[in-house]
């Protein structure tokens, strides 16, 4: 049997993780020094309060988790002598899968009969999901491990994600996105259009003078870049800002229809805790990742 893995910094939710059969791998974040691992020591994300602590100020901080994490997460699936399928966000943005890699070598030497799988999203949060929903389609249409690894091959680069943050102070803290330096950033009103390159890293490509021309931006790119659209969700991710998610999302129906398949996600702890409040982004099928 196969069994699916995802983690929680791809911001599926634990009902939709039950859903496609996903075990859920919880990449922590710690504020005041005391980690926090999403759905395991919570069970529902409470995305407002956690967004209202940093716009008051709190500046959370993430980490890798350890080699025999992986192995604890792991182990029960080969044990019972099942393969795994790990379908985990971009490995370019972290060393925790040095460790994960670390881990998976012990296990291949205990487990020799067994299989682990991965499959790199080469992004984070929202395009992340749209690729672990992609594959707990087929996997539920009962695709072997080979035929969504073949898939994955083609179709992964096929995923743009564009966004913006409404507060640079994160992301500059956090370091992991490029091409941002010389941007003044709110108190001049610029918001940086940001994209998940081929490499799964975050770059910096242009930026808007203030939210309405930003949301255009993000809408011109899905209409300039948009493969197939209407076979494939639309994910608008936001960190607790569904009233711009929404205005985005109509101003892509005004586009493309009303039969443009549009879900909304929240942004998980972790990773929005190097975006901050108030980003938003669109992920979407494309025919490549940038123009």
């Amino acid at each position: 049997m196969l069994v699916l893995f995802t983690d929680t910094d791809t911001d599926i939710t634990p009902e939709q993780a039950k859903k496609y059969g996903y075990h859920l791998i919880s990449m922590p974040y710690a504020i005041d020094g005391e980690n926090v691992f999403p759905y395991e020591d919570f069970d529902e994300f409470d995305a407002h309060a956690f967004y209202d602590q940093l716009r008051a100020g709190v500046m959370p901080t993430t980490s890798a988790i350890s080699k025999q994490r992986y192995i604890d997460y792991f182990e029960p699936a080969l044990k019972n002598g099942d393969d795994i399928l790990y379908v985990h966000f971009s490995r370019a943005m972290t060393v925790t899968f040095d460790n994960m890699d670390e881990a998976i070598a012990e296990l291949k030497v205990k487990y020799p009969d067994r299989t682990i799988y991965t499959i790199d999203t080469l992004g984070i949060t929202i395009i992340s999901l749209m690729i672990v929903l992609e594959v707990g389609d087929m996997y539920l249409e009962g695709k072997t491990a080979e035929e969504i690894m073949h898939w994955a091959d083609r179709e992964v680069q096929k995923f743009a994600c564009y966004f913006f943050a409404d507060d640079l102070k994160f992301f500059r803290r956090s370091g992991r996105v490029s091409g941002l330096a010389g941007t003044m950033g709110t108190l001049l009103g610029i918001r940086p259009i940001i994209y998940m390159n081929e490499e799964g890293k975050m770059v910096s490509i242009g930026k808007e003078k203030g939210r309405v021309k930003a949301m255009e931006s993000l809408v011109k790119r899905v209409y300039e870049l948009g493969e197939g659209l209407m076979r494939h969700r639309v994910i608008i991710g936001h960190t607790d800002a569904l009233d711009i998610a929404q205005e985005i999302g109509a101003m892509l129906q005004e586009h493309f229809g009303n039969g443009l398949n549009i879900e909304y996600a929240v942004v998980n702890p972790t990773a929005g805790s190097h975006c901050g409040p108030d980003t938003v982004g669109v992920c979407f099928h494309a025919m490549r990742r940038s123009l």
